[in-house]
């Protein structure tokens, strides 16, 4: 796919300064590689992210889905004009994680004017499948902007 993003110089550091005050912050989420057509951000798979039977928590995989998904599609738009929220989310929790860091990856399906589609993959440290995931995002314009 070509290049989808709306700002030329998208880096990592800028996406993590983005974190401040969040949820992402606090389960240290952090951006990690801008491709020309996808997105990666890793999580530490610890006591903010397991569940009580010690496995990575299927909230925090859909908190990390959720997260980049909502990220990448803000770099497609024009922020200037638009917003971007979640609108759907899916997940297949496919094998347990007990400590750690996982990976995710998010690529676009769709860009369209109104809704963007990511395909979400969550991958352990040997690049095993841990979480598939497909977010919708609503585009809307900015109060005062359409």
């Amino acid at each position: 796919m070509a290049y989808i993003w709306h700002k030329q110089n998208l880096e990592t550091d800028s996406l993590n300064l983005l974190r401040k005050g969040t949820m992402a912050e606090w389960m240290e989420i952090s951006f990690s590689e801008v491709g020309d057509d996808y997105l990666k951000a890793t999580m530490p798979v610890d006591d903010r992210t397991r569940q009580p039977y010690g496995l990575l928590h299927g909230g925090a995989s859909a908190a990390l889905a959720e997260t980049i998904g909502s990220v990448a599609s803000a770099a497609c738009i024009d922020p200037e004009k638009q917003i971007c929220v979640g609108i759907e989310i899916n997940c297949n929790h496919i094998k347990g994680k007990k400590d750690g860091v996982v990976t995710a990856t998010a690529k676009v399906l769709h860009l369209g004017a109104t809704t963007h589609v990511w395909d979400i993959r969550i991958t352990d440290e040997q690049d095993r499948l841990v979480c598939i995931s497909r977010l919708t995002v609503a585009v809307l314009a900015r109060k005062g902007k359409a």
